[in-house]
């Protein structure tokens, strides 16, 4: 698989709602995920613990208000799609999420590594 297509298939799971479902597909085994500094699971390694920490943030949310992901960019193994989330969170009540998603991929297309730009609230 080449990173477009990896790429492509992150956007259409991610527009489908179905996140875990793209961490099975699409990550290597041991893919890191890089949150901004003081965000709870700041650095995470290993595809079991990353599917962990997205599924404790969707068991936290009380209502999707809205969700979009753009098409992604792509450049040599890398590519990047910005997400909008307004959600209410049984933890902090109602937040926005606008944030930069850069993902890295190996040569098997296999992502391994998400950084994550962003600033709640607004």
């Amino acid at each position: 698989m080449k990173t477009q297509e990896t790429a492509d298939r992150l956007v259409e799971l991610c527009r489908q709602g179905k996140n875990l479902q793209a961490y099975e597909e699409l990550f290597h085994s041991t893919a890191e995920a890089i949150e901004p500094s003081g965000v709870p699971g700041e650095h995470t390694q290993g595809i079991e613990n990353l599917k962990a920490k997205t599924k404790k943030f969707f068991d936290d949310v009380k209502e999707m208000h809205s969700s979009e992901i753009s098409d992604p960019i792509v450049a040599d193994n890398f590519f990047t799609c910005a997400m909008k989330m307004d959600i209410t969170s049984k933890s902090m009540g109602r937040n926005k999420m606008d944030e930069i998603c850069v993902y890295e991929t190996n040569n098997d297309g296999k992502i391994v590594k998400e950084q994550f730009f962003f600033k709640m609230g607004g």
